[in-house]
């Protein structure tokens, strides 16, 4: 009889500490200027796509890069250059890649970090709204720096934008 009721007393208090799940809300932070938004954190899926697109473009995979690419993408480069879709980002990565060789240049960098945010929506259907958004960090053999932003839908990259910076010393 002692062990039968040890046994329920010890079922109560396991039961008793387990966790009922959470409904919260998604968790945000920041804000975005003339908006009622926030921004939460993206998923993990964004972050393969991203990840694809960084693999093919350093192994200069290009098919594999213009299947990522949508059709009529915003693809700003550092140095001012637009694209608008695969072929003309393709041929501006290819002009680098041989401005690199000619120039005795190591083509390869290191991704230092990549998270991917989205803004919370709006009743009007705001264009940040569109996928995730992906920032991430690069660094060059030679120390260059590149911070980055990627617009991910469907798979696809809709907005890219790419800025150069001084290395922290």
């Amino acid at each position: 009889m002692k062990k039968l009721l040890y046994t329920i007393a010890g079922l109560f208090l396991i039961s008793a500490c387990q966790t009922a799940p959470c409904e919260c809300e998604k968790a945000t932070s920041g804000f975005i200027t003339g908006s009622d938004q926030s921004v939460m954190l993206g998923s993990d899926e964004t972050i393969e796509i991203f990840k694809s697109i960084d693999e093919s473009w350093q192994s200069r995979d290009y098919e594999t890069l213009k299947s990522l690419i949508a059709d009529e993408a915003t693809l700003r480069f550092e140095d001012g250059t637009f694209a608008t879709n695969g072929d003309e980002f393709i041929a501006k990565v290819e002009s680098d890649y041989q401005e690199s060789l000619a120039n005795g240049e190591e083509w390869a960098w290191v991704i230092n970090y990549a998270f991917t945010a989205k803004p919370t929506a709006t009743e009007e259907g705001a264009p940040n709204e569109r996928g995730e958004w992906v920032s991430a960090q690069f660094t060059s053999p030679r120390d260059e720096v590149w911070i980055e932003w990627y617009q991910i839908e469907n798979g696809k990259l809709i907005n890219w934008i790419s800025a150069k910076a001084d290395p922290v010393k």
